[in-house]
């Protein structure tokens, strides 16, 4: 994976028919994704439950892109190495999820795996600052995690703008992950985002059988955000 800001689509399989999970990661990407974004939720850190280890490493050989898994899973140390033999290529933990977070980029990049931190919105970007030169990506939550389908928090513009100024030159994705759509795609990367994890934008319209609705998506999403960025 070589590091470039141009932006980058990363559909969220929350929003896919869960009983064809292979199917549609081809899909998706056949319509011209970048990444794919597993959810992962443990019904404990986040009041959901999705995927595990298991899943992903379903899924794996129908991914040709990026496999971005996200830990929204307390605590992420025990489940490191299992995420990492599943094929995940980057593994986002949040700063919430533990007191220890050096500890678990540490043990990510160990393990063979490109780290990623993640921060709720009632987080402030400082808290990234003693980890930053640990990670790959930071993943700003614009919708507070669990579900699907929820409207984005627009208070976020200006956190994403912090990060952007903090990261500088380093090689840094900044992620967006909530309520993504057309319309608030411009305002994230106009303020310094480069991957758009949408789900329900993405897959409304289409399917496996008719997934041209879902390049559509992806386009628009991709425009808007380009003519902002």
């Amino acid at each position: 994976m070589s590091f470039d800001r141009r932006i980058k689509i990363a559909p969220s399989i929350l929003s896919a028919d869960f009983a064809d999970f292979g199917r549609e990661c081809r899909a998706i990407e056949d319509q011209g994704c970048d990444w794919v974004h597993v959810d992962v939720m443990d019904g404990h850190f986040v009041p959901n439950l999705t995927f595990g280890p298991a899943m992903c490493k379903a899924i794996r050989p129908h991914v040709r892109t990026v496999m971005d898994v996200h830990l929204m899973i307390a605590p992420v140390d025990p489940y490191i190495e299992a995420f990492a033999d599943a094929g995940a290529d980057i593994l986002t933990a949040h700063v919430e999820a533990g007191p220890h977070i050096h500890r678990t980029l540490q043990a990510i990049r160990a393990a063979g795996v490109r780290p990623g931190i993640a921060l709720n919105p009632g987080t402030p970007a400082e808290a990234l600052r003693p980890v930053l030169d640990m990670v790959d990506l930071v993943c700003v939550m614009t919708v507070n995690p669990g579900f699907g389908g929820q409207k984005f928090i627009a208070s976020q513009i200006e956190k994403v703008r912090e990060i952007r100024a903090m990261i500088g030159d380093r090689p840094i994705h900044i992620e967006i992950d909530g309520g993504v759509t057309p319309e608030t795609a411009p305002l994230v990367a106009a303020a310094g985002a480069d991957v758009l994890v949408a789900g329900s934008a993405v897959f409304k319209g289409g399917s496996v059988a008719d997934p041209a609705p879902y390049g559509a998506n992806i386009a628009a999403i991709r425009k808007a955000a380009e003519a902002a960025a």
